[in-house]
């Protein structure tokens, strides 16, 4: 299910606020309409190079906010099986963002992701002004085997390469909001490396695309540009980031964060880290952010996140048999609809107790 606009609108201002405000944006929750002016204009806090985008490129503001739609929806499909499910209910949501644990740092990465996706599909698509296709005179040549039956074949880069530099470096910009020096440091280390995490998902795996020019079908001319990941892999890759996160502390100078534990190798930019426990999430605690997992659709004979003993916390679960409507017998009417007929169907489900 796609979240609810005002959902969307709260995990927007995680991108507008720093780490030590995040809280207290999600406690506003201001139905404020998806519009980089009235966001920019409402929000007093921004400032520095945030404030100068909203001022001068609000057009960049406009796909930050669809870049964080589309980390909330990736969130909602990578943990739709799990305890905690990315839920859109603002007050819970609030109170994971508050908390250094793996989940806010999935969403601090997917977001980061999703920002920098959005505003390099933009610049690709030609809806801003100040950038475009990727340049490429510097850049080296593609690897001669790159697609089938290249090898052998002449090639020269060309169509319209993904601009990611600058989708990087504006959801940098835009999301390394600096927090206040003091308490708050150690956390504001960790938000950024998640951060980076989450743009470095998108970056390190650029890959390249090629297209064959020819006579009858021949390959003696390709034609290569560089694509971004589609944002499913990005999501996925840092599901198993999520999984391997790492735990750490803060170092004695308050600028460097330590694994926790014995013999642990130091994370890499592109490990997500986290410094507490997560809840477990079994039952509804506003203080945690859990809902708990009561009512939830499980699957009672799946052994993993999704199977009913896991995700039901040992509680046990019903089956109901639960009447659904959907479209059927759908046809094509020249030119151009395409009628449906509802029909019902009924479908059994096994739900947490």
């Amino acid at each position: 299910m796609l979240p609810s606009s005002r959902t969307q609108l709260g995990l927007f201002f995680i991108l507008l606020c720093p780490a030590n405000i995040i809280g207290l944006w999600w406690a506003v929750g201001s139905p404020l309409v998806m519009d980089p002016n009235s966001i920019c204009r409402k929000t007093k806090r921004l400032a520095g190079k945030q404030a100068e985008l909203c001022q001068l490129e609000p057009e960049i503001v406009q796909e930050v906010a669809k870049g964080t739609k589309l980390g909330v929806r990736e969130c909602q499909y990578q943990f739709r099986f799990r305890r905690w499910n990315c839920t859109s209910h603002s007050k819970y949501f609030g109170k994971i963002l508050q908390q250094d644990i793996r989940e806010t740092a999935f969403v601090y990465a997917i977001t980061a992701a999703g920002v920098s996706h959005a505003i390099t599909q933009a610049c690709s698509m030609g809806e801003l002004l100040q950038c475009g296709c990727e340049l490429t005179r510097s850049r080296a040549p593609p690897s001669p085997t790159a697609g089938p039956g290249a090898e052998g074949t002449a090639w020269e880069w060309g169509g319209c390469g993904d601009d990611v530099q600058f989708g990087y470096e504006k959801s940098q910009q835009f999301m390394d909001a600096k927090s206040k020096k003091g308490k708050n440091d150690i956390r504001a280390l960790i938000d950024l490396h998640n951060n980076e995490a989450g743009r470095l998902a998108v970056r390190s795996y650029m890959r390249t695309e090629c297209k064959c020019h020819g006579l009858s079908g021949s390959c003696t001319l390709r034609t290569c540009w560089r694509k971004m990941p589609h944002f499913r892999e990005v999501g996925d890759r840092l599901l198993e980031r999520f999984n391997g996160a790492f735990k750490v502390m803060g170092g004695n100078d308050g600028k460097t964060l330590i694994p926790v534990g014995d013999n642990i190798k130091p994370p890499d930019k592109q490990d997500l880290i986290y410094s507490a426990d997560s809840p477990d999430f079994c039952s509804a605690n506003r203080k945690t952010g859990s809902l708990g997992t009561r009512g939830r659709v499980c699957n009672s004979t799946a052994m993993d996140t999704s199977g009913c003993d896991l995700l039901c916390c040992g509680r046990g679960h019903r089956d109901e048999t639960v009447v659904l409507e959907e479209n059927c017998l759908c046809r094509f009417h020249w030119c151009c609809v395409v009628q449906c007929r509802k029909c019902s169907v009924r479908q059994e489900l096994s739900l947490c107790v």
